[in-house]
């Protein structure tokens, strides 16, 4: 690259500046991860806006992982992010306002530039395709308080939700997987997801007509959309991007259940599908577009890339388990009609000039 193009963007980019963290530590943003060497102190070059930030520390010979830890940021040009190793806790942590203020300072000043690892740019549009949907009031709307998405702080959370055998499977793997430390022992709150009802039920209808309404989760979805998203697709495809990241990227099992509700919502939704408004079903066939049907080119979009390593390294997740999961007959009308490309090529097919 070009000098000057190269310091260009390093002025106008996005810095992550991480202090002390040890060696071996997998840091990562989007895509794109980072093991830790004996200079590193961060990330350089990248991209203002919406981004995903996750790490997970080492045990001293760098063979053993803690659990992920990840934050979305929402970022400006040339803004600066400081955290600090906490050697107690092993995680990051914020600095005073005085203290991130002279830390900013000297990385615009160049001082850290040798030691700061660059963005590379040319899985940018990966990761914009992955997080489109997502806007800062999206992220607002769903972090949990401080922030952080950890399966580590997801026990509580999903021990009473009802889960089919392969994803019971998923929830011993991530409890009994390779953790170098544990990620602290108070209980925290996890993401502010919108409550997917498993059942549709309702008093004063026929049983014909309760049993039409859960074949057919139009009506669902039309109620979701008025009283949790405030009438926007936008939104809820942003909470569905939002939730599969922060499964895919962050192995949080909790994302992965919101994932996996609010897909099985969608593709249960045969009246809205097939006569509702082009402009909804412009978004599904953009959304499907950008993340490539989300899990199905897994392998083609993370294979041989470090987050695809880490995933298996750790032993947390088996895909070909997830894989499963999602072709379970239990999700619904289009699952027994179509097969999921099949689905999806009728969408592009028959909506593909109005999208």
């Amino acid at each position: 690259m070009d000098p000057g193009k190269a310091l260009e963007l390093v002025k106008h980019g996005v810095t992550l500046l991480f202090l002390d963290v040890p060696q071996y530590t997998l840091v990562a943003v989007g895509t794109q991860m980072f093991s830790v060497g004996p200079t590193f102190k961060g990330i350089k070059m990248i991209p203002p806006g919406i981004h995903f930030v996750y790490y997970s520390s080492s045990s001293r010979d760098g063979k053993e992982f803690s659990p992920i830890i990840g934050f979305f940021i929402d970022a400006g040009p040339s803004e600066v992010i400081v955290r600090k190793w906490d050697q107690q806790d092993e995680r990051l942590i914020k600095l005073s306002e005085e203290e991130e203020e002279r830390y900013s300072q000297a990385v615009k000043n160049l001082e850290f530039d040798r030691q700061l690892g660059p963005y590379n740019l040319s899985h940018y549009e990966d990761w914009k395709r992955l997080s489109n949907f997502i806007t800062k009031s999206v992220i607002e709307r769903l972090e949990p308080i401080g922030g952080e998405i950890t399966v580590e702080c997801e026990n509580e959370i999903v021990r009473n939700t009802t889960k089919m055998p392969m994803e019971e499977a998923i929830d011993k793997q991530l409890k009994v997987g390779n953790s170098a430390t544990s990620v602290g022992k108070s209980p925290r709150k996890g993401c502010y997801y919108t409550s997917i009802p498993r059942v549709v039920k309702c008093k004063g209808i026929s049983g014909q007509e309760l049993t039409s309404l859960n074949l057919d989760k139009t009506q669902l979805l039309e109620t979701l959309l008025a009283k949790d998203y405030g009438d926007s697709e936008d939104l809820l495809l942003g909470e569905l991007q939002f939730a599969f990241i922060a499964f895919l990227m962050g192995q949080s099992l909790e994302a992965f259940l919101q994932w996996k509700s609010l897909v099985s919502l969608l593709f249960g939704c045969t009246e809205a599908m097939l006569v509702w408004s082009f402009n909804l079903v412009g978004q599904f066939v953009k959304f499907f577009d950008s993340v490539g049907f989300t899990i199905l080119p897994l392998h083609h979009l993370l294979e041989g890339s470090p987050s695809f390593e880490i995933c298996a390294s750790t032993q947390k997740i088996d895909i070909n388990m997830i894989r499963v999961i999602i072709f379970d007959s239990s999700y619904g009308n289009f699952y027994n009609i179509f097969s999921m490309n099949n689905f999806y090529f009728f969408l592009r097919t028959f909506y593909g000039g109005r999208a």
